[in-house]
């Protein structure tokens, strides 16, 4: 059980970074309108109504050492960490997403051009007044990406696998542990992963709190 955990904490922490090192750049260039956004945004949130089969599905198909990508020359990801990796991301965009875009709709637009008119270029808006006000909401959503990733099934089963020693996580491990009417086992691993996703669930609405009751102090702050 602790090499599939560390394997399944991999997987979740990987997935969750990448999404935080490009999710809140697609957030912030959607947190006004423009045309197309609605069909930007419905594409970046089909995977909440998607079932993760489909999804594993297609990018089985994308990864397979016949694929499109590797007629281009990319290697299979099919079956591989690597490959679960994408998928769970994937899966997990709409939650980061949503919090990271809802940060950045809270924003005041007055601050950043008042500090643009004081003379703050571009990083250091960024650095000073943009995430100093935004950290909560980026904390809160990459978490919940990490939860969702953590307890996926479907998608890490299609692209990975279930393979014992290389792609089998802790939901996988769970599921060959009934199928093998291994109970008492399934039944410790799934505690484990109870606690695990109601501490990160709990922490997650804890930043949210924070968050909201920072935003709501600066609105009172700036109507007296």
């Amino acid at each position: 059980m602790s090499e599939v955990l560390l394997r399944s904490l991999a997987l979740a922490a990987t997935s969750a970074g990448l999404l935080l090192l490009l999710g809140p750049v697609i957030a912030y260039l959607n947190r006004r309108p423009y045309p197309g956004r609605s069909l930007i945004e419905a594409l970046l949130l089909t995977p909440l109504a998607l079932p993760p089969t489909v999804l594993g599905f297609y990018l089985l198909l994308l990864f397979a050492p016949d694929g499109p990508l590797a007629r281009i020359g990319a290697p299979s990801l099919a079956f591989t960490f690597p490959g679960m990796v994408v998928g769970a991301a994937l899966f997990s965009l709409p939650f980061a997403y949503t919090a990271y875009r809802e940060a950045f709709r809270a924003l005041d637009e007055d601050l950043l051009e008042t500090a643009r008119t004081l003379g703050a270029g571009r990083l250091r808006r960024a650095r000073e007044v943009v995430f100093p006000l935004v950290w909560p909401g980026l904390v809160s959503g990459t978490l919940l990406a990490f939860a969702h990733a953590l307890g996926e099934f479907g998608v890490v089963l299609m692209v990975g696998g279930n393979i014992p020693g290389k792609t089998q996580v802790a939901s996988t491990y769970i599921y060959d542990l009934v199928e093998g009417l291994e109970f008492a086992a399934a039944h410790r691993a799934s505690l484990v992963m109870l606690a695990l996703a109601f501490a990160l669930v709990y922490l997650t609405r804890q930043l949210e709190e924070r968050w909201r009751s920072a935003t709501g102090s600066r609105g009172r702050s700036r109507s007296r």
